[in-house]
């Protein structure tokens, strides 16, 4: 049961980058009801939400990447992907891929770490000045 992220590495400000998630059969994908969600960790910072989604693609960002990263899934490849345009400085951290079988992606807290139960080891974003 997991959940593994690729697709991080450095760009310059303005760049773009496309990360990725694979969950495993029992992870997440499989299941008629589920959430997935990707946060993010500066140095020094809370783990913070970045973006959700669930099965039924009900979707919510927060509020400093709205309109700069796009979340998307392909069902059939059991991939949750995270598309980041415009990066910033402030975008570097290490990201991370979160599932929540069963989680209701309507009316759960989905940007709170807390509500997700499976975690993978996170991919590295650099952006520079």
């Amino acid at each position: 049961v997991q959940v593994v992220e690729s697709g991080g590495g450095s760009v310059q400000a303005g760049g773009s980058l496309r990360l990725s998630c694979v969950a495993s059969a029992a992870s997440a994908f499989p299941y008629s009801k589920y959430c997935m969600g990707w946060f993010r960790q500066a140095p020094g910072k809370e783990r913070e939400g970045v973006a959700s989604m669930g099965r039924d693609a009900r979707i919510r960002y927060a509020d400093p990447v709205k309109g700069r990263f796009t979340i998307s899934q392909d069902i059939a490849k059991n991939t949750l992907y995270l598309t980041m345009n415009s990066l910033e400085p402030e975008d570097t951290a290490m990201y991370f891929c979160a599932a929540r079988p069963y989680g209701d992606c309507w009316s759960g807290p989905v940007l709170s770490s807390g509500f997700y139960t499976i975690w993978g080891q996170g991919t590295q974003v650099t952006v520079s000045s």
